[in-house]
């Protein structure tokens, strides 16, 4: 489910006072959440994401700047692909509605490579070549914080029980220095 955050309980949840002391360790006092997306991985849903970085910001107004681009709309939401500096700025708190465990399609990481910048599709393949992966096995109710330029994937559960995540990401502001405003999504 994209665009979460219009769901009032998950707005709640979003803006609880733990997950903002969270975040806010990261990223600063000033972080506040503005994307949400609920990832149901389930037999009836199920599937294989590749090698990738998260670089596409929901944007209020579509506005042709230097760095930002290709642009998209999503559900009726205009979305860029953000420049680095923009993307740092960010960071998802990941809340496991039940276990990943290794057999469920868990998140997997590069470690390390949220700092390699954007990173186009051959630079995305060598890093997989050369960094081991470590999955990232989180119980029910556990917290996973990641950031969007970290190189990730998962891979198509072998098995019947549910992997739920409510990813939510937080900003450190809604006005990145290019004059683009973040969509709340």
């Amino acid at each position: 489910m994209r665009h979460a955050m219009r769901n009032a309980g998950v707005a709640a949840i979003a803006r609880d006072s733990r997950l903002l002391e969270m975040a806010r360790h990261v990223l600063g006092c000033q972080a506040i959440p503005f994307r949400a997306t609920l990832f149901d991985k389930s037999p009836a849903s199920n599937w294989l994401v590749v090698w990738h970085q998260d670089t596409a910001l929901p944007l209020r107004e579509r506005r042709e700047v230097p760095g930002w681009g290709p642009w998209s709309i999503k559900d009726g939401v205009n979305y860029a692909h953000a420049p680095a500096t923009a993307l740092e700025q960010v960071l998802a708190l990941r809340l496991h509605l039940d276990d990943s465990a290794a057999d469920n399609g868990p998140l997997r990481v590069l470690p390390g490579t949220h700092t390699c910048g954007v990173l186009n599709d051959d630079e995305l393949h060598e890093l997989s070549t050369q960094i081991p992966a470590i999955d990232c096995l989180v119980p029910r109710g556990g917290i996973l914080a990641m950031r969007p330029l970290v190189v990730h994937a998962s891979s198509k559960s072998q098995s019947n029980a549910p992997r739920r995540v409510l990813h939510i990401e937080y900003a450190t502001t809604l006005v990145f220095r290019d004059g683009l405003t973040l969509e709340i999504a």
